[in-house]
């Protein structure tokens, strides 16, 4: 199986989800992604070096969480997306702002 899946003239790449993002599997397939977790291909409580050189070896795009393996993959030369707290916050803000312009809040 290669790594990088063409589709309608559209190159898609393979997402190694980290331990942290495994839940968003069905939502990324959903989105038309390929799938990989670390509990799926047996990396579940592996050291971030042997997560990132999985990544590397079957060249997969690395989503995760942690600073580290980020920059593991980046000196690796692996393809990664780091999807911090303060991104999620940053993105809830924007949200937030968006449906509740006014600042009113829901009250149940």
């Amino acid at each position: 199986m290669g790594s990088l899946n063409v589709f309608g003239g559209v190159v898609w790449l393979r997402l190694l989800l980290d331990e942290m993002y495994a839940g968003l599997k069905e939502y990324f397939e959903t989105l038309g992604w390929e799938v990989l977790t670390v509990h799926e291909v047996g990396l579940q409580g592996a050291k971030d070096k042997e997560v990132v050189a999985y990544a590397k070896k079957h060249d997969l795009l690395l989503v995760t969480q942690d600073q580290k393996p980020a920059d593991l993959a980046e000196l690796s030369g692996v393809k990664y997306v780091l999807i911090s707290n303060a991104l999620i916050a940053k993105i809830a803000d924007e949200n937030i702002r968006q449906k509740y312009p006014d600042g009113e809040s829901r009250k149940n």
